[in-house]
């Protein structure tokens, strides 16, 4: 007869540095775990009291005096249920990355994570030392392995903790979003699964932390290599696992919920909508503010914020120049109503002639160009500031990542603001995602109209000003920047793939001479696997060739 072991996946959202409700979201999950559902262990995300990822908070001796009063604070509030939760373990060999196995009030066991990640948005190697052992812990007579994170994605981790007894690995994760992550995770676990011949519980972290999402989608994946449960993505909850442990010590996990994953284009907007929730949320901002131009890219922006933290919360601000056309402030009108949204209309012909008086002088003989232009932008900028500091709420820009990568912005104009939901987002995605946002059947009703789609795109900075004046058209100039950016291909090699070679030399330029821009942008949400910022470290001045 077999006999009954419960597992309960904490999916769970935590602020970064928050030590104190850091624990107590911890202690009043594991009671909930006990009580509700009899659950033998409840197994927590990777450093779970720092949250993730805590960065040079770690070299604070104070962070760490922290964390041992919230470990003995769990200690203390917590019996009946054995506990795993990551942490930073401070010792005379080091810091380590580490999860504790907690069990009524005492700490039983300590694993410390053995290969750690320096790459991408991860710098763990900055911080800790790497573990080099296994840790298996009986709970309630099964031997569960524990590895964190990147350990899975490596056999030898999983292959000691078998050889170490393991019948069952709890694998505790940090693992942000981007597109197609999911898939990428499920492979690497199927590899381990099948080389170790055990079953894993895969717990994530759910939230935004500055430009990460983690996504959770935790899940438990059979021995056999099969995906038999999983939790919703961008959701917190908890969710028992159910194991059935056979006279021979055979540990099978119980057919649970399987939420579907979601697409590339609901799981991307989910991303944006919890990234701008976080930011906002968790930095105390009693709401947003948004130059609204009648474009796309402040359209989506709107839409993404609104769903984000509720249409009471944001303020949208239609700036006309000279050079707007009417059909652009009728459509910025009417997407507010639309959507419910405070609005309001500050023309910026005044301030913009004052500038243009006052430079008359300095200007004599030369023709107008994007001078003239950017002080437009800046005008609108000093006016959305200006807003920000009377009324505390954050400014969230509107550029893409098409924009920012060939420098298609304004310093201290359009890139004002402290966030920039579609600082990853390309051009032709934006169009998608409003698409798709109009379109989702799991909305309302559309929150863009149908116009603002359909136009060609403009800055609306000069007379029948277009995108296409400056740049390539988009479904050229996103392709040639992910293979650039993204994949770090060489000119030769993009020429090679069928592009224009006066053009790919012209976009590589424009890319590589606004490093300076991109270094002064506010942080923004990661959704590729190479985003501006922590993901991609270019030097500003730099004489590299840019056919090599």
């Amino acid at each position: 007869m077999s006999k009954r072991v419960c597992v309960v996946i904490a999916q769970q959202n935590y602020l970064v540095g928050d030590i104190s409700a850091n624990a107590t979201k911890i202690i009043k999950a594991a009671l909930r775990a006990r009580d509700e559902f009899q659950a033998d262990v409840i197994l927590f995300p990777e450093l779970t009291l720092t949250g993730y990822p805590p960065e040079d908070l770690l070299l604070r001796p104070g962070l760490h005096r922290a964390v041992h009063q919230a470990l003995e604070s769990i200690q203390a509030q917590v019996t009946g249920i054995d506990i795993v939760v990551g942490f930073p373990a401070q010792t005379d060999a080091g810091l380590f990355n580490a999860a504790a196995v907690l069990r009524d009030g005492q700490r039983i066991a300590t694993y410390h994570k053995c290969h750690l990640p320096n790459y991408n948005v991860f710098d763990e190697k900055r911080y800790f030392t790497a573990g080099n052992k296994p840790c298996v812990v009986d709970i309630a007579g099964v031997s569960m392995g524990l590895t964190i994170c990147e350990d899975i994605w490596y056999s030898e981790p999983m292959r000691q903790a078998k050889q170490a007894g393991a019948q069952l690995i709890l694998n505790l994760n940090a693992s942000p979003f981007h597109r197609a992550k999911g898939l990428e995770r499920e492979a690497e676990l199927e590899k381990r699964v099948q080389e170790a011949g055990l079953p894993v519980v895969y717990t994530n972290l759910v939230g935004g932390q500055d430009e990460l999402v983690f996504d959770g989608a935790s899940m438990v994946m059979t021995a056999d290599g099969k995906v038999c449960q999983r939790a919703p993505a961008f959701e917190t909850g908890l969710f028992p696992v159910v194991f059935a442990v056979e006279a021979d010590g055979t540990v099978v996990p119980q057919p649970g919920q399987i939420t579907e994953p979601d697409d590339e284009l609901e799981s991307v907007y989910k991303a944006l909508v919890l990234g701008v929730r976080d930011y906002i949320e968790k930095n105390g901002f009693p709401g947003a503010i948004i130059g609204l131009s009648g474009g796309i890219d402040s359209a989506l922006t709107l839409a993404i914020t609104v769903d984000a933290i509720g249409a009471e919360r944001v303020e949208a601000v239609m700036m006309p120049s000279r050079y707007t056309l009417d059909m652009s402030v009728e459509d910025a009108q009417k997407q507010a109503t639309m959507l419910g949204v405070k609005y309001r209309v500050l023309p910026i012909e005044a301030p913009f002639n004052a500038f243009l008086d006052l430079l008359a002088a300095p200007f004599a003989g030369t023709e107008p160009d994007a001078t003239e232009e950017n002080i437009q932008a800046r005008c609108r900028g000093v006016l959305l500031m200006a807003l920000s500091n009377k009324n505390h709420k954050v400014v969230v820009t509107t550029g893409n990542k098409s924009e920012m990568s060939v420098g298609y912005a304004t310093l201290y104009g359009d890139m004002a603001g402290g966030f920039a939901v579609l600082k990853d987002v390309p051009k032709t995605m934006v169009f998608r995602l409003a698409e798709f946002r109009n379109n989702s059947r799991n909305r309302i009703s559309p929150a863009i109209p149908q116009r603002v789609i359909d136009r060609p795109p403009s800055a609306e900075l000069a007379e029948d000003q277009k995108d296409t004046d400056s740049l390539p058209p988009y479904d050229v100039l996103d392709p040639i920047l992910e293979m650039y950016i993204e994949q770090d291909r060489c000119a030769a090699d993009i020429i090679a793939a069928g592009y224009d070679a006066n053009t790919v030399q012209r976009v590589i330029g424009l890319v590589n001479r606004n490093e300076y821009k991109r270094r002064q942008a506010s942080p923004g949400v990661r959704i590729s696997q190479r985003a501006f910022g922590r993901d991609r470290r270019y030097p500003i001045t730099s004489g590299y060739d840019r056919e090599q």
